[in-house]
């Protein structure tokens, strides 16, 4: 299994983990809301459970739960900006569909 993280995702996590002084790398995870069914969450992690998975790429590390693995298997990371908003995407092989908002994903 794999998660991909782009190089331009890799220096926001990094940049972000210096700034908070706190955080091991970025934990990635997904729960059951929206319209379509899933919705990716996004937060810093700051340790490793016995339960997660650990993808390191570019010199950063993304946890991703055990439940939460099967969703994202194939996923790549990005982090853009448009205007003056700026985001992660998720390019993810195993969505079918998405909600008319974007908030949401179904598998």
């Amino acid at each position: 299994m794999s998660i991909e993280v782009t190089e331009r995702a890799a220096n926001h996590i990094r940049s972000a983990l210096q700034r908070s002084g706190a955080g091991i790398g970025l934990r990635l995870g997904v729960k059951t809301t929206g319209c379509s069914g899933f919705a990716y969450t996004v937060d810093y992690a700051e340790a490793v459970g016995d339960s997660d998975s650990v993808f390191e790429q570019h010199g950063v590390q993304v946890v991703v739960d055990r439940k939460s693995l099967p969703f994202l298997e194939g996923v790549q990371v990005d982090y853009v900006r448009e205007g003056l908003n700026e985001h992660f995407t998720f390019s993810n092989p195993n969505v079918k569909d998405t909600c008319g908002c974007g908030e949401s994903f179904s598998v």
